[in-house]
């Protein structure tokens, strides 16, 4: 099986995914469909050498011993891709998310006026949340790539792995893998302390030592910008509580509190035209809101998301009516 053919065909399709499964026919996942390729189900000799081609030999015997492997690679003339490697009931499998060449700008992505808030920060937390899929990748890309662009700055970012590569411009960007530059992300979250960073992007907050580590850089002057995978603003939040111990619970909603800026929350929905759109709701971090955090009462942040619009608040329902206004739905 030629591996580098269905990516190939992957890009110039246009797909956001390609899945390969023993057993199975190779599928893409177009507007955010899958689709099946008109092939022979994958055999367990052809993946193996397929994707053989594309992996170092540790690489191979990690996949082959039973273990999940998650890597990213650039092949010349197709681009950039994040492989998750694993094996399934019937053997080998593999999903293979493809990177755009180029970093979207925040003007394509409609993230204008969230890039105004985030320019505004110098310190302090900014979450985007959204389920698998959902586009917090390109986001967040797109956030880091105008800060490079427009402002002179040391960004480091850690992730698992390098997805999108950012090329220092007015800021200094030094990019970090877990696994290969860090052993985890509470190791390198520790390490870019030290390395007189302005910008910490984290590929996404995933554990309480992470959790806990990303706080501390945001209250100790530091801009930190994160993914979650969470489907409304309320619950990024919530998340972050919750994966502490009751005891801690307190104290944490008061660092949160204290440090947070703007939760982003997306999804994407399909076009009336075709093709998908971001839907998002965005709160911001306004005293009342800090407060309401600090009490815990999320419940009554919602109602100041539906009165915010002034401020540039927005709830999901209200993403979903402007997109329908502007005939996008």
């Amino acid at each position: 099986m030629d591996v580098t053919a269905l990516l190939g065909q992957a890009v110039a399709a246009g797909a956001s995914d390609l899945h390969l499964a023993v057993g199975e026919q190779p599928l893409l996942r177009l507007a955010g469909v899958l689709q099946r390729l008109d092939l022979a189900p994958l055999t367990a000799q052809g993946l193996e050498q397929g994707m053989a081609k594309l992996l170092n030999d540790g690489q191979c015997q990690q996949w082959r011993s039973a273990d999940e492997l998650d890597l990213a690679l650039s092949l010349p003339g197709l681009g950039r891709f994040r492989l998750n490697l694993f094996r399934q009931r019937n053997g080998l499998g593999a999903s293979v998310r493809l990177i755009p060449a180029q970093v979207a700008d925040i003007e394509t992505l409609e993230l204008a006026e969230v890039f105004e808030h985030v320019v505004r920060y110098r310190e302090g937390l900014v979450l985007v949340g959204g389920p698998t899929g959902s586009g917090k990748s390109s986001t967040l890309a797109a956030l880091v790539d105008r800060l490079n662009r427009d402002h002179a700055l040391h960004i480091v970012t850690l992730e698992d792995p390098i997805e999108v590569i950012h090329s220092s411009q007015r800021s200094l960007v030094s990019q970090r893998e877990v696994g290969r530059h860090s052993r985890d992300f509470a190791q390198g979250l520790r390490s870019a302390l030290r390395q007189d960073p302005d910008v910490i992007m984290i590929g996404e907050l995933r554990d309480l030592e992470s959790i806990r580590l990303a706080l501390r850089a945001a209250e100790t002057g530091h801009l930190v910008l994160a993914t979650v995978h969470t489907r409304s603003a309320l619950n990024s939040i919530d998340r972050l509580v919750e994966v502490f111990a009751p005891e801690e619970k307190p104290l944490v909603r008061t660092l949160l509190a204290d440090s947070l800026r703007l939760v982003v929350a997306q999804v994407l929905v399909q076009r009336r035209d075709g093709g998908r759109v971001a839907a998002r709701e965005v709160l911001v971090a306004t005293p009342a809101v800090r407060n309401l955090i600090r009490e815990g009462r999320m419940t009554q942040v919602y109602s100041l998301m539906q009165a915010g619009g002034a401020i540039g608040m927005r709830t999901m329902d209200a993403a979903m009516q402007v997109l329908k206004v502007r005939g996008v739905l």
